[in-house]
């Protein structure tokens, strides 16, 4: 298994970023002014890409593996593989949807809840956006202290 970084041709990635976060006009936001990185196990099975919001503040912005490997332990290894890449994020942050299954998920990896931005899916996308069929309205951020 080896995590490298993506320097050219980010969007070559698009159907797996289209899996964390389904409008490319969103994904243009941030995938150009990120880092991003893809895990390869015999295959790319996951990506992520962060962005430094201030100094000692990372965010994840996108993160996801191929459906086929989730729950096999490469989201959780892209995020240590993250706190060991970025020694300087005393904090990293992450904006999900209010669905269990993604909030368990970054609580097992050290997360605890941070704040809310009400009505950050409604406002921000063109069409509505489900998640384990729960409609997704308010981003629910998460932090990551060192």
């Amino acid at each position: 298994m080896k995590i490298r970084i993506v320097l050219n041709d980010r969007k070559a990635y698009i159907d797996l970023l289209l899996l964390a976060d389904e409008q490319e006009s969103m994904i243009d936001k941030y995938l150009e002014r990120g880092e991003m990185f893809v895990l390869d196990d015999n295959g790319v099975k996951a990506e992520c890409v962060v962005t430094k919001e201030a100094d000692g503040v990372c965010e994840i912005k996108n993160i996801a593996v191929m459906p086929e490997f989730q729950r096999k332990g490469y989201g959780k290894r892209l995020i240590d593989f993250l706190f060991t890449y970025y020694n300087d994020c005393n904090l990293m942050l992450v904006g999900t949807g209010d669905v269990p299954s993604s909030l368990n998920f970054y609580k097992k990896c050290g997360f605890t809840e941070s704040h809310r931005i009400k009505n950050f899916f409604t406002d921000n996308y063109d069409h509505p956006m489900f998640e384990d069929g729960i409609q997704l309205i308010d981003m629910v951020y998460l932090k990551r202290e060192r």
